[in-house]
Parts: C-alpha cells; structure tokens; sequence
C-alpha cells in the first residue's frame, strides 16, 4: 500500500523544515509519498520548502493565493498516487512518529478509515475554551449522527485517498474536518480511533483556528445531518 501524506503549510517559515524533516526520518510499514502545498504564503514558507524539491518522495505544489487549509488539502489528494491518504500540519502540534500507529488497523483489515484521538492536558491544551469547543463540536457530531467518536478536530485522518474524493469536500477553510467527518458518519462509516500525542501552540506562536471555525463547524455538521446523499463505496 502506498501512502500519500499530505503536508498543508500557510506562513510556516520556521517550522516547516524541521517538521518535514521529522516526517522524512518516520520508519512506515510500507512506501509513502510526502506531497506539499504551500497555500499562499506570505513569509519565507515557499522558499524554504523547496530545500526539498530534490527529495524524490516530496512533491512540491503552490497556490498563487490562500484558499484554506481544506483547499490545499484537495489539491494534495487529487495530486496524490497513494491508495491511502492522511494529513500532516506543517505547525510543529502533531508528532509525525505517531502516524504508522493510524496505519496498523489498515494493515491488520481491522479498518479503512482511522482517526488519531488527542488526549487533551495541562500541557497540551492551548486553552479551557478551545478544548471545549472542540469536545462541544464532537459531542453534537455524536448526536446528530448517533456515533461515539472522541476527536473530530484532529489533524489526523487517514482514509483511502478514493473515498476522500468521493465524498467530494467543498469546505475552504478548517470547517472540512467537520463536513469530512459528517461525510463519513453519515454514510455509515464509523473511524477506527488510535491515541496520539499532541501540544498545542499559542495565538503568538501563530495557531490559527478561531472560535468563528467552531461555529462554522457546527453549521456544516447541520448541514450535513439534512442532506440527501448517496452513500460512497468504500475501498474501491
């Protein structure tokens, strides 16, 4: 199985090459192709990534303009070869070695879709209202979708990469983890969850989420609960 990671970055000049990096030196069970799109950045980010355009893993991409974290990612999928794919922010929050684990259960035919669950602490938290937002926006995918999922923020979402394109994600910006999520509960298709560490970073360390995605999220959760749509076929 080859699998596509696929590498966001938006103003990440010093971060990005350290966590490439980080994700080059990554042991997989298997082949991986590592393909970035800088969402147009306005700092160094372009010109540090490609340090690495020689690298024959990593597939550089850029947008002229920023269009959004779900916006790069579709540029990256449809990009992409992998029969799998899982996403890497580009921010230094996520530990790269904590990505075979999402692999394991795919491996083993125990499941094709497989999130990472945070476990939110004193010192992995950016704050008390951005851990209950994002338990608040979990808990009403739970209910509206009669599920029990435990992290649907999570940068961590590996599915087949024909799946993905199938359940056709509009959203731009950060709302596509809910639509993405809502997609999959929607169709019947419960993520398999395996624990992951996490640290989130402050505002001044350049985190970007903002409590107007939180209701953006929650909108497009409604949404999805309405809408007509045909289940997608699963492991084409």
């Amino acid at each position: 199985m080859l699998l596509s990671v696929l590498v966001p970055v938006f103003n990440e000049e010093r971060l990005a090459a350290g966590t490439l990096k980080e994700l080059l030196a990554v042991e997989f069970p298997g082949e991986t192709e590592i393909v970035v799109v800088d969402d147009g950045s306005r700092d160094r980010s372009w010109e540090v990534l490609q340090s690495f355009e020689d690298n024959a893993r990593v597939r550089l991409i850029r947008h002229d303009r920023n269009k959004g974290k779900g916006a790069a990612i579709r540029t990256a999928a449809k990009a992409a070869t992998g029969d799998s794919i899982v996403v890497f922010d580009a921010d230094g929050e996520y530990d790269a070695a904590d990505l075979p684990r999402l692999l394991t259960p795919v491996l083993e035919g125990r499941a094709e879709v497989v999130y990472g669950s945070r476990s939110f602490g004193s010192h992995s938290a950016y704050s008390f209202w951005y851990v209950m937002g994002n338990k608040g926006i979990t808990l009403a995918a739970n209910i509206l979708f009669n599920s029990y999922i435990s992290d649907l923020e999570t940068c961590y979402k590996l599915l087949p990469r024909q799946l993905y394109l199938d359940l056709n994600i509009r959203s731009g910006g950060f709302g596509m983890e809910a639509e993405l999520t809502a997609k999959l509960l929607k169709s019947g298709i419960r993520p398999y969850e395996v624990p992951i560490s996490y640290t989130a970073r402050s505002r001044e360390e350049g985190k970007k989420i903002t409590w107007t995605d939180g209701v953006q999220a929650l909108w497009l959760l409604g949404r999805e609960r309405v809408r007509r749509s045909k289940r997608p076929a699963i492991g084409r």
